[in-house]
């Protein structure tokens, strides 16, 4: 280790009051101290103290800064309507203008399962198929109904890319051609305890954690993917996570809506059921499309209807977005706020030893994609059915488990 980049370390560490992540220096191996020292040297401790000192103060919510946001019901279209949105879509597929980005950075730990979520296989009683396989033969389907092949691009985090790359290549790429899959990585940042300091995941390595899928943006400007997408004159790319087994990655009618409507983004909601549902559903922010969060909704805000009877704030977010690449453009040059999170995260200690906590102990912070949506004056909202298009994948316990996903799964091919 260069003695220069030690020193620089040292008093990096010093500024920020985080001096305990060289206690164990001395005990390290050459290679070790190189690990340390380069992942010191390439954190900016300005933002992650930043994010923590910020995160401490109460940030008022205003109840008069929201009003509902429109949305269109596709259960309520004419058939009319539907053919006409689907040919508009469909005209656009045929240019070969559409891509598919899916978000893949988690593990699948709550689920009781070691690895990337996105290689977890679901039992679909006849059959297993992993989460990326079964979003791979969704996007196959509309190549073989359009006579196009779609650009797929997933985003890993630096935890699973290297074992998603590798089961993709032992799964032949799904019969996809290999050109046609790019993977890039999301960034990360340091996880940090309720006392302000970093904590060591081993003596040598600080730990660290995707910093959530608002990075996609950003992750895609600095990947050069991008620049990929405008040379291959990509128009529109739609954003899902891996986990809902519904999802419809290529739908034409959501796409031909979109376009007819002249928007440049555009997002799918299901209605939320229970008024006090651990959902975020779509409003107005002082005027812009934006998420109210279920720790801001009361029962009177979730029981509120206009004149129709219709409920002003159960349009719940499902992450399913369609945004055209000059948005897409827009917000990689855009930061995007970041959110805390208070998780459990095993940690060395300072004696050196593993330690698993028995509650939450340390903040992850995090950017989401709809934050993205309050820098345009407008959005297009669509509310599908959960029975045909939400069937996500959370955890082995509570409402998203596999087997309410198989479930749904099951019921709606069953019926078509």
């Amino acid at each position: 280790m260069n003695s220069t980049d030690y020193e620089l370390a040292k008093k990096i560490l010093k500024k920020y009051n985080q001096e305990h992540l060289i206690y164990f220096y001395d005990e390290l191996s050459e290679c070790q101290k190189d690990l340390l020292i380069n992942q010191i040297l390439s954190i900016n401790f300005e933002e992650i103290i930043s994010l923590y000192n910020n995160s401490m103060k109460d940030e008022p919510f205003d109840i008069n800064s929201i009003s509902p946001l429109e949305h269109f019901e596709k259960s309520l279209f004419s058939n009319e309507e539907l053919s006409y949105y689907n040919s508009l879509g469909q005209q656009e597929l045929l240019k070969n203008s559409y891509a598919v980005v899916t978000m893949a950075g988690g593990q699948g730990t709550r689920l009781g399962y070691k690895g990337p979520k996105g290689t977890f296989m679901v039992d679909l009683i006849s059959y297993k198929k992993s989460l990326f396989e079964i979003i791979c033969d969704d996007i196959k389907k509309a190549n073989k109904l359009y006579n196009i092949t779609i650009p797929w691009y997933i985003m890993t985090s630096i935890e699973n890319d290297l074992a998603t790359k590798t089961f993709f290549e032992n799964n032949n790429y799904f019969n996809y051609p290999k050109e046609k899959i790019h993977f890039f990585k999301q960034d990360k940042l340091p996880l940090i305890d309720i006392d302000g300091k970093l904590i060591l995941q081993e003596p040598y390595i600080i730990k660290e954690a995707s910093n959530g899928n608002g990075n996609v943006f950003f992750a895609m400007k600095k990947s050069g993917i991008l620049d990929e997408l405008e040379k291959q004159k990509i128009q529109w790319v739609f954003f899902g996570g891996i986990d809902n087994i519904l999802l419809k990655n290529v739908d034409p009618i959501f796409l031909g809506l979109t376009i007819d409507k002249k928007e440049k983004i555009a997002s799918k909601s299901i209605f939320k059921e229970k008024p006090l549902e651990n959902l975020a559903v779509y409003c107005r922010k002082d005027g812009k499309p934006s998420i109210l969060y279920y720790d801001n909704i009361d029962i009177e805000t979730s029981e509120k209807k206009d004149a129709n009877g219709k409920y002003l704030y159960r349009e719940a977010n499902m992450l399913a977005h369609l945004m055209h690449i000059e948005a897409i453009k827009k917000i990689s040059e855009i930061k995007l706020p970041y959110h805390r999170a208070f998780k459990k995260n095993a940690f060395v200690n300072y004696e050196g030893v593993k330690q698993v906590p028995d509650k939450p102990n340390s903040f992850k912070f995090e950017n989401f994609i709809f934050d993205a949506f309050s820098h345009f004056d407008n959005m297009i909202l669509l509310r599908v059915d959960e029975n045909e298009e939400f069937a996500p994948i959370k955890s082995y316990n509570g409402t998203y488990t596999p087997e309410t996903a198989r479930q749904k799964y099951l019921n709606y091919y069953n019926k078509n």
